[in-house]
Order: structure tokens, then C-alpha cells, then sequence
């Protein structure tokens, strides 16, 4: 998933993208804790995706409360 990619969406979309992102992230917990590994990139990977969708859903909030004041 790229930052690209992620900026093309709306803010729905993007909820929608972090609600499933961090349901895989509990499913890695889970996983890992229940002594079924995943492969150990994967733990990162998710949360480094969960940081991108969240700094856009930022930067979305930021742009619209500045055109609010403007």
C-alpha cells in the first residue's frame, strides 16, 4: 500500500482501510499469542500501513479544519 494510493481515497474509505488494518493486527496478536506465528515481518508491515492511513486521515482533518478558517 502505497501513500499515493491512500491519498486517492476519501475519509470513509480510509476508516474503512484502518478498521481492517488494525482487525489484522488483533489477528497477529492473536495468532502469535495462541503459538501460531505468522512470518515476523508481518507485525511491522501492519503497523507501519496502520501510521500511513492514519497520517493521511490527519493531513485530510488538518486541510479541511484550515479551509474552514479561511
Amino acid at each position: 500500500m502505497s501513500i499515493k494510493d491512500l491519498r486517492g481515497k476519501n475519509t470513509a474509505e480510509l476508516r474503512a482501510e484502518l478498521l481492517a488494518l488494525r482487525r489484522e493486527q488483533f489477528n497477529l496478536r492473536m495468532a502469535a499469542a495462541s503459538g501460531q506465528p505468522a512470518r515476523p515481518d508481518q507485525h511491522g508491515k501492519v503497523r507501519k500501513n496502520i501510521a500511513r492511513v492514519k497520517t493521511v486521515l490527519n493531513e485530510l482533518a488538518r486541510s479541511v479544519r484550515a479551509g474552514s478558517k479561511a
